[in-house]
């Protein structure tokens, strides 16, 4: 790909990298990830937002990364609520891109230049994408590949193997937010992520939102991030009641195809109901569960479903 941003180098444009940080000692994960933004080809600004982690991870990027910016929250706001507090600084710095980082994921030196010069060639993509691959470059990370596959993302693994890459990004669907560039526009247009989700899920409804509004999603052929977690064992946010809970968030607050939250709520409490006359208390219980989930998630979807619809805009991460 041809780069255009020579100019950008001494030009005042401001490019901000956002590091969502909890925990992040294990592996080296902090050192790697800071590090190889600091080594980018142009100018990154970057942000840790800290969500109260209990290791050493506070302490470190203070001694050895006194050129970051560091948010320590006082309680844990998730994903999606720790990003809205990094973009929302960055916006109030003037910032034009803004490139959101996991802390186990390490960028190339012209990552981050790469995806800029698409950006400026193709503004109608609200989310441009490196390629994830895991921690050593052997493989494609596993969920950025269902992404790219032929089901999501035309030509893409075609013009792959046949060495015979024609465009310089792929549109796709979703791809998840380990590693996204956003521009201000599009911060303008969708806002931050919905404070419906802590954990998993706020990417994917940030997606709906971009192609309610009308924007894409792509991915850039020639560029690369390194994603290390292919040793990762579930977490407390993959087992069933919490995946349930999940996709009904979703459900209920994609502006594209809503769902109604009263609706799935009354089913459950149905359920609740039908497997208590079975006397299986497990299921029930789950039910339950669920059901108070969903009602207490009520007003913040359908909040940011009515702002997404009615109002054109996001207003989380103002």
């Amino acid at each position: 790909m041809k780069l255009i941003l020579n100019h950008t180098k001494n030009s005042s444009m401001k490019i901000f990298a956002v590091v969502v940080i909890y925990n992040g000692m294990k592996n080296n994960w902090i050192h790697k990830c800071f590090s190889s933004l600091l080594q980018s080809s142009i100018p990154v600004e970057i942000i840790a937002v800290d969500n109260l982690s209990t290791d050493k991870s506070v302490e470190y990027i203070r001694n050895n990364f006194p050129s970051v910016t560091l948010i320590e929250n006082i309680q844990n706001l998730g994903f999606g609520g720790a990003n809205n507090l990094g973009l929302k600084s960055a916006l109030k710095q003037g910032g034009e891109f803004f490139f959101l980082l996991n802390q186990d994921a390490y960028v190339e030196k012209n990552t981050i230049e790469k995806l800029i010069n698409t950006s400026l060639q193709h503004p109608e993509y609200a989310v441009i994408s490196p390629i994830h691959l895991n921690s050593n470059g052997t493989k494609l990370d596993k969920s950025f590949a269902k992404s790219v596959s032929p089901y999501y993302c035309e030509d893409f693994y075609d013009d792959y193997v046949l060495s015979n890459t024609k465009k310089t990004i792929y549109e796709s669907p979703f791809i998840c937010a380990a590693a996204w560039l956003l521009t201000a526009k599009a911060l303008e247009v969708i806002g931050g992520f919905s404070p419906a989700f802590f954990h998993y899920g706020e990417d994917d409804n940030y997606c709906h939102r971009i192609q309610y509004f009308k924007m894409k999603i792509g991915v850039v052929p020639d560029t690369y991030i390194y994603h290390d977690r292919e040793d990762r064992a579930p977490g407390i946010y993959d087992n069933r009641l919490a995946t349930i809970q999940r996709q009904q968030i979703l459900w209920c607050s994609n502006p594209n195809n809503p769902i109604s939250i009263k609706k799935i709520i009354k089913q459950y409490r149905n359920k609740t109901i039908k497997y208590l006359l079975k006397v299986d208390f497990k299921e029930a219980n789950m039910n339950k569960k669920i059901a108070s989930f969903l009602k207490n998630k009520k007003p913040l979807i359908e909040g940011s479903f009515s702002e997404s619809v009615s109002d054109k805009t996001y207003k989380f991460i103002y």
